[in-house]
């Protein structure tokens, strides 16, 4: 059943060590069946509950599954596998748009800023007791949360969305908790949820984001916690109108103990206005990055949320990192507060590199998602097939695998770099690598 790779161990957590090393090494691939507990009992010469509260930690850590009389097995994607791995290699000459990153032509210069907060430290350097958010930083955060219609509270500011995400997710739910999930979507978040010991449930999404009727029943069924991305969603674009966003809010007031974690993933570089959904339950998170708009090796964001889960996660962080760098903050509040990156001037850019995609892609009867963000996703029948034959043309895209859960095969590119002189070859290199007259559904099932 295992072929060549035995697992070992006397105790619980060193035959739950022993599966997760073999899974982390690819002895032990997606889907490979383990043994039944009371055989693999046997074997060790342990008793089968102590194999028992081995597999129960490898399904709380999201490394296998269990699917009742079919016995256990390896996750699809396991936790120690992310799926930042499921990417293709880019030869020399072809053309990257696999990677989601912004185009580096629109961000901002950071040597400028970096040189006045550095100088700022060195006047008052910062030191261990003092706040852990500057008064710039949250100055400037506040006063766009105020505007955008986020209900009041302080901003914690964490190593970025996934940093804050984790965070919110450990301060509330347990092991094998369920959390929905938008489907597709963002794929560090998808490994992030079962690396916590949570179970991902996912809900479809179209243009204007997370199905209600997807919400309701999963919440209905018991789902503690639901991450919504309010604009520029990745892979699809996604953004939550104002329309949606009342359907959302009616759908989560009937079920006010779930934790609503929201991800601005469109801050500062598209010019939708956000709908937020936050206040709407008892706890919840709003969460911006600098990411896209600044440059993701900045490595920041702030969020702001009820009192108990900012008082847990503030609490939890002082523990660990203690704070994020005061020089890195001042610099991110320069960059915000002195307006080197605004909506108005670089969301125009990514549109227009954008639509001028999709229009060439449907005048050559390819239908794909984009209505916000860098990102164009195009659902397709064969996503290796697609990727491959690309490649060949000599364009690189992202396999639909990284952001997929239940939803149909796709493929996503990246448009933040395209030129009009691309548009017309890469349109033309997509309908013959999707096949012709290929209609892609406005939700993804």
């Amino acid at each position: 059943m295992l072929g060549e790779y035995l697992i070992a161990g006397r105790g619980a957590a060193e035959i739950s060590a022993s599966v997760e090393r073999a899974v982390g090494s690819g002895e032990l691939e997606p889907g490979q069946p383990l043994p039944p507990m009371r055989e693999l009992a046997e074997r060790l010469g342990v008793n089968p509950n102590t194999v028992a509260a081995a597999y129960r930690t490898l399904r709380e850590r999201g490394v296998i599954e269990t699917a009742g009389r079919r016995g256990s097995r390896v996750r699809a994607k396991p936790a120690t596998t992310g799926r930042e791995f499921i990417r293709v290699e880019v030869p020399e000459g072809v053309r990257d748009l696999s990677d989601g990153n912004p185009d580096p032509a629109l961000l901002p210069a950071l040597g400028p800023v970096f040189a006045a907060a550095a100088e700022q430290g060195d006047r008052d350097p910062v030191m261990y007791g003092h706040a852990a958010v500057t008064a710039e930083l949250a100055g400037v955060a506040r006063a766009e949360l105020d505007a955008d219609g986020v209900p009041d509270g302080p901003v914690v500011v964490t190593s970025g969305s996934l940093d804050a995400m984790e965070r919110v997710l450990a301060t509330h739910l347990r092991p094998g908790d369920a959390v929905a999930v938008e489907d597709p979507g963002w794929g560090s978040l998808l490994d992030l949820v079962p690396a916590l010991g949570l179970r991902t449930v996912p809900v479809r999404v179209d243009d204007e984001g997370p199905l209600p009727e997807d919400v309701r029943r999963v919440l209905a069924a018991g789902a503690r916690a639901l991450v919504v991305t309010v604009r520029a969603q990745n892979p699809t674009g996604a953004a939550v109108g104002a329309a949606r966003a009342a359907d959302l809010r009616s759908v989560l007031s009937d079920h006010p103990e779930t934790l609503l974690i929201e991800d601005d993933h469109g801050h500062r570089i598209v010019d939708l206005p956000p709908h937020p959904l936050a206040g709407t339950t008892h706890s919840w998170a709003f969460v911006r990055s600098a990411a896209k708009a600044c440059g993701p090796d900045l490595r920041l964001a702030v969020f702001t949320g009820d009192p108990v889960t900012l008082d847990r996660v503030r609490g939890r962080q002082r523990l660990g990192p203690g704070w994020v760098s005061h020089v890195t903050q001042r610099a991110v509040a320069l960059l915000w507060a002195g307006g080197a990156v605004e909506a108005h001037a670089v969301a125009p850019v990514y549109g227009r590199r954008r639509d001028a995609l999709l229009a060439a892609l449907a005048d050559l009867g390819v239908a794909a998602q984009g209505r916000s963000g860098m990102n164009v996703w195009i659902p397709v029948p064969d996503e290796t097939g697609a990727v491959a034959r690309l490649l060949h043309a000599g364009w690189a895209v992202a396999p639909g695998a990284r952001f997929r859960v239940g939803a149909p095969p796709g493929i996503r590119i990246t448009v933040s770099t395209l030129s009009e002189e691309d548009i017309g070859p890469l349109a033309a290199a997509v309908a013959a690598a999707v096949g012709p007259g290929t209609e892609a559904s406005r939700s993804y099932v």
